[in-house]
């Protein structure tokens, strides 16, 4: 069995690729079922955020599982394998389980040392549990991947003042207000008309981050106005104006700026929306839903900037420089709990050997007891029978205790491999498994 990872992330594919294999969570159950039925592939989760789609998998054979993999990706995706596989990765055991746990811990983010991902690897978690696409490998691997996410924000500064792909979004409007007036800096959005289109959690952190930045009033549009009320309570020294998404047009004539953050499959902002609307200044769209919430179209709109989310790049490498040094110190992190799971894997190969092993020495036990019961007569009381039985679980409990310990330490595979054959050819284990 091997433990395989296969995907693509913002270092390996622009937006208009990423959003092609975006799975939302309506299809998640259709996705992992469909990869299930895979014969190659025997465990599957899938992490779907705006940044990469990554498919976790344990497979029968590496090389026949990743091809099963892409097949899937190419047929869910409806791209070629000429425009798809060369943004995807493929990581496979120990590289496998290195490159998810610095997913976890937010140092493969855009944002480094982002929170939201541990969330998002948490979430990927509960649905392979819900949708039963989970085993005890993949199950233990990804729990401890949420541990270690843990401990790395616990036992170091990453996580610390660390920034989200909202919160970069809003530092983007800033910087181009800035380069607008002149000014390579962030400046105030003060003065800004600004709207948030959807009142999911990464609308929340827009929130957030826009009052910290001197916004005052935000107009907040989503498809339900309970939903939007509900997040405008949370915020009660900013004044938010709640709307529908049949308001949106009103937003879009009135506003300078504007955020898109919705789980909509398909653009609600392009060209040919913008060209029927009556405006007086120039609008500025930052769309960080994947798929896109803004179509590619509205680029050539006199009057109109766009940027999606790999231009967040721009602004995350202002602050990148400072949390380099922090990232290496979660690194010695993350090799000792990759090779904490890695030993417990390793030791899953002893399993086989020490269950017949103990069936081997049960048998002799059992037999040999019904011997010496035999031969104590009727005489020989229901409590000493139970007395001599414990008595000779115990011995042999005590006999298989050290083996079994030893096989199971950690101990390099080709050392197990030995112990194993020894172990195997001392009690004729070979000829019990036949």
């Amino acid at each position: 069995m091997h433990i395989a990872v296969v995907g693509l992330s913002h270092r390996t594919a622009p937006v208009e690729v990423r959003e092609r294999l975006s799975i939302p969570d309506q299809k998640m159950q259709e996705s992992l079922s469909e990869l299930r039925s895979k014969e190659e592939v025997l465990e599957v989760s899938i992490l779907s955020t705006c940044n990469r789609l990554e498919i976790y998998s344990l497979v029968r054979s590496a090389d026949l599982g990743v091809a099963a993999i892409k097949e899937y990706l190419g047929s869910h995706s409806g791209l070629s394998e000429e425009e798809l596989y060369p943004h995807l990765f493929t990581f496979n055991q120990n590289d496998a389980v290195d490159h998810l746990m610095r997913v976890a811990a937010g140092l493969d983010s855009l944002v480094l040392g982002e929170g939201q991902i541990l969330s998002q690897v948490k979430k990927m978690v509960r649905l392979g549990q819900d949708h039963h696409s989970l085993g005890p490998i993949l199950n233990r691997l990804l729990n401890q991947a949420v541990s270690t996410g843990k401990r790395v924000r616990s036992e170091t500064n990453l996580g610390t003042g660390a920034v989200s792909i909202s919160s970069a979004a809003v530092e983007l409007a800033q910087l181009k207000l800035g380069q607008t007036l002149g000014k390579d800096q962030l400046v105030s959005l003060e003065s800004e008309k600004v709207a948030v289109v959807g009142a999911g959690r990464m609308s929340r952190l827009l929130l957030q981050h826009l009052q910290s930045k001197g916004c005052s009033e935000v107009n907040l549009i989503n498809r339900t106005m309970k939903r939007a009320e509900a997040l405008a309570k949370d915020f009660p020294d900013l004044v938010v104006n709640c709307g529908l998404l049949a308001d949106l047009d009103s937003c879009l004539s009135c506003c300078s700026l504007v955020f898109t953050s919705t789980a909509c499959e398909t653009p609600i902002i392009d060209a040919e929306r913008l060209s029927h609307l009556t405006r007086k200044d120039s609008l500025r769209l930052i769309d960080i839903g994947v798929p896109r919430n803004i179509a590619a179209d509205v680029e050539g709109l006199q009057g109109v900037e766009s940027h999606d989310v790999d231009d967040l790049q721009e602004v995350v490498s202002r602050n990148q420089e400072a949390r380099q040094q922090v990232a290496l110190e979660a690194e010695s992190l993350l090799k000792e709990e990759g090779r904490l799971f890695l030993e417990w894997w390793d030791s899953l190969e002893a399993v086989p050997t020490i269950n017949r092993l103990r069936a081997g020495l049960e048998a002799i036990r059992s037999e040999e007891l019904q011997k010496a019961l035999s031969r104590m007569g009727p005489d020989f009381s229901a409590r000493e029978r139970k007395v001599v039985e414990a008595l000779s679980k115990g011995i042999i409990n005590k006999i298989l205790h050290t083996p079994v310990t030893k096989l199971r330490a950690p101990q390099s595979r080709s050392e197990r491999q030995q112990a194993l054959r020894t172990v195997e050819s001392l009690f004729a284990l070979e000829e019990t498994q036949s």
